[in-house]
């Protein structure tokens, strides 16, 4: 089936669940929907509407782990898109809900360390504020490489020494492999180095 035959089968099928209290079914169709956005259609703003709508039928369900997938789905792209404000809110709320489950906590490291490069992005400022916040309310993410990364950073930044800056990545890469999201995002910062011009498009 073609996308958009499948989009209005499958919106079809999600609106009537809804009158019959099946949320979970709701959410799992959204995010079916979200996912054809995502990847043939690439319209990217209603893949995260989709998301959103799955995540609060999770929520009011209860399974606040899949809300969460859907959630870090959302903050992801709204990064990507430049939503820094949105992207830095649902980490810190996904993070908070993480950091006291055993079996979570390690991720909750992840949440504030993609929070805080968002807030990074937006001003030097506000990502050192945001830090000392994640340490105090997570003191295992002191002792995180993530964290470390970020010290690093920040003092390369404010000392505007683009080479420190990249070194330090590097440094991390080598033994944590940086994805395409976290790639993005660390060069839109090295972009704001002064004397980095456009950067060069890359982190080695």
């Amino acid at each position: 089936m073609t996308p958009q035959p499948a989009l209005w089968t499958l919106e079809m099928l999600t609106k009537r669940q809804i009158p019959k209290g099946r949320f979970t079914i709701a959410a799992k169709h959204h995010i079916t929907i979200a996912e054809i956005y995502e990847t043939e259609l690439v319209d990217i703003e209603k893949a995260i509407a989709h998301y959103e709508q799955s995540a609060d039928y999770y929520k009011g369900e209860e399974s606040n782990s899949s809300a969460n997938k859907c959630l870090l789905k959302v903050a992801a792209y709204a990064a990507q898109l430049e939503q820094y404000q949105k992207a830095i809110e649902i980490y810190e709320q996904v993070g908070a809900n993480t950091m006291d489950n055993p079996l979570l906590k390690y991720s909750a490291k992840d949440y504030f360390f993609k929070a805080a490069l968002c807030h990074f992005i937006v001003d030097e400022l506000n990502a050192k504020l945001a830090l000392e916040k994640y340490e105090e309310m997570f003191p295992a993410f002191t002792d995180s490489r993530e964290c470390k990364l970020l010290k690093k950073l920040l003092e390369a930044h404010e000392e505007q020494n683009s080479e420190a800056y990249t070194e330090a990545v590097k440094e991390f890469d080598s033994i944590s492999r940086l994805d395409q999201w976290l790639t993005t995002m660390l060069l839109r910062i090295k972009k704001s180095i002064q004397g980095d011009g456009e950067g060069d498009g890359d982190l080695k």
